[in-house]
């Protein structure tokens, strides 16, 4: 019994450490690791790109269609070198403005992720550059845990929300834009009803 006991703690040694070394940014607690990470659907950062496309194409439309309605011996037009020079550096601006917030948008997509642990659910959320929030939640308050498709759209590309309801409060955390998931609700309920199960254990204790 001994035995296996030192195994146990030897094993979780082991989980903990690599588990520091692969997420240097999450606070760890000595038995505590990572089982489960998520990240956002690529389908989201198709669609960013998409838009930054579409702008493009719709700003260099309306530019050929200005380029094509000036005539520089217009009388009542004129438009010398020099306005030449500042409308030039200001379409040069809004395409850089388009690239920018492109990436922008991909950067804070990309922040939004959520770990599982053995222990807790750590979700890191960004909302803009400069709002941004760490919610974390012991699974053994954790009552439900749920996968939903509200629209056509999450069907069509596989995608839909995590919920996860907290006992008490009833305030439910939610992760979106995620990949239609396997086993990995079947995971996290497991790792909830264990969590419990050593909770009680030790409220007995």
């Amino acid at each position: 019994m001994c035995y296996n006991h030192n195994m146990k703690e030897e094993l979780a040694q082991v989980k903990h450490a690599r588990s520091a070394k692969d997420y240097p940014d999450i606070d760890l607690e000595a038995d505590e690791h990572v089982v489960l990470h998520f990240k956002r659907s690529r389908i989201g950062i198709i669609a960013i790109w998409t838009m930054v496309a579409f702008c493009v194409v719709v700003l260099s439309l309306s530019i050929i269609l200005m380029s094509n309605n000036i005539k520089l011996d217009n009388t009542l037009l004129t438009i010398n070198e020099a306005s030449l020079d500042y409308l030039r550096i200001a379409i040069f601006a809004l395409y850089a403005i388009i690239f920018a917030g492109g990436i922008i948008g991909q950067s804070i997509y990309n922040t939004n992720e959520m770990y599982i642990t053995n222990r807790r659910a750590i979700q890191k959320s960004r909302t803009s550059l400069f709002a941004n929030s760490t919610n974390i939640i012991e699974l053994r308050r954790i009552e439900d845990v749920s996968f939903r498709q509200e629209s056509l759209v999450d069907h069509i590309f596989q995608i839909g929300i995590l919920r996860m309801s907290t006992v008490g409060d009833e305030t439910t955390y939610t992760f979106k834009y995620l990949d239609t998931p396997h086993d990995e609700v079947k995971i996290i309920s497991h790792l909830v009803y264990e969590s419990k199960k050593h909770s009680k254990r030790n409220d007995d204790d």
